[in-house]
């Protein structure tokens, strides 16, 4: 009876000796990033966009990243292309409906190294569709000289089909291409 009192103790003080790992939380800096996506127009020319308005925070446990989580979301209105009549018909129920649905996210459930860079993959909520993605990223770890904080800069790219998610439905494919090209340049600062 003696050893088995003594292994709960042994055990249970191992237990409570070994540290759960930290996890470092990483803030958007959002005067350096940039949510952006491109898609083709009559099948000859590139039209690019972006969301002026969002945010987004990286959370690792490990120092290169490789168990990072992502989390992001954009206020759908905030779309750009830097024509404001295209910008309102994206926001219209034709494309986004941003009135019905204000938000996209995204949420990681992998951030793999892969070669130089990364292989993310992740839910992304858009048009009140959930649809599984995957994305590349390359990252660069620095210094701000100015707060001294320790700086990771991200590129993110990545495909998705628009009519995945419900978006421009009735445009046909020789009108708006069926794949939409996704481009993030966002720098993080560690908290």
């Amino acid at each position: 009876m003696k050893k088995i009192g003594f292994v709960l103790v042994a055990g249970a003080a191992m237990l409570l000796s070994f540290k759960a790992l930290d996890s470092t939380t990483w803030s958007l800096d959002k005067a350096h990033a940039k949510l952006g996506f491109s898609i083709t127009h009559l099948m000859v020319s590139d039209v690019e966009g972006s969301f002026k308005s969002f945010d987004a925070t990286v959370t690792a446990t490990k120092e290169d990243f490789s168990d990072a989580v992502v989390e992001m979301s954009a206020d759908v209105a905030s779309v750009n292309t830097d024509n404001e009549k295209r910008d309102e018909h994206l926001k219209s129920a034709d494309f986004f409906d941003a009135a019905k649905f204000p938000k996209l996210t995204f949420k990681s459930k992998s951030f793999k190294k892969e070669g130089a860079g990364y292989k993310i993959t992740g839910d992304l909520t858009l048009h009140g569709v959930t649809k599984p993605v995957e994305l590349t990223a390359t990252a660069r770890t620095g210094t701000n000289p100015m707060s001294k904080k320790t700086i990771t800069g991200f590129k993110v790219t990545g495909k998705i089909k628009r009519t995945d998610f419900g978006i421009g439905a009735s445009m046909p494919a020789a009108m708006l291409s069926e794949e939409v090209t996704l481009d993030a340049n966002a720098e993080f600062a560690k908290n």
